[in-house]
């Protein structure tokens, strides 16, 4: 018995670019770096600020643990302090006095 093989068709250039378009619309390029997926993010460090917030709050940390959930969570916040951009200005609001309204 006689089996023939089947040759793939090798695609046409219209077909091989389709795939390559829509993974660089959604990924990085092949040839560029890829984020490291481990990274901490500012954005992280400030989650992470809050989250000892509440769970001090909670009561979820012993006495004895306080001390260093504090000295962690200073040192953090100077960190964010230096590191994160400034947060626009906003404009000052005219306060009333009690000079009129009602």
């Amino acid at each position: 018995m006689a089996t023939k093989k089947k040759t793939l068709k090798k695609p046409t250039t219209a077909t091989a670019k389709a795939p390559t378009e829509t993974a660089t619309a959604n990924s990085a390029p092949a040839g560029g770096p890829q984020p490291d997926p481990n990274a901490l993010s500012i954005g992280d460090l400030k989650n992470l600020s809050t989250i000892l917030d509440v769970a001090s709050t909670r009561g979820a940390f012993k006495a004895a643990e306080m001390a260093g959930v504090g000295f962690l969570y200073n040192k953090l916040q100077a960190f964010l302090a230096k590191v994160a951009p400034p947060e626009p200005a906003k404009e000052a609001e005219p306060t009333t006095t009690g000079t009129g309204g009602k």
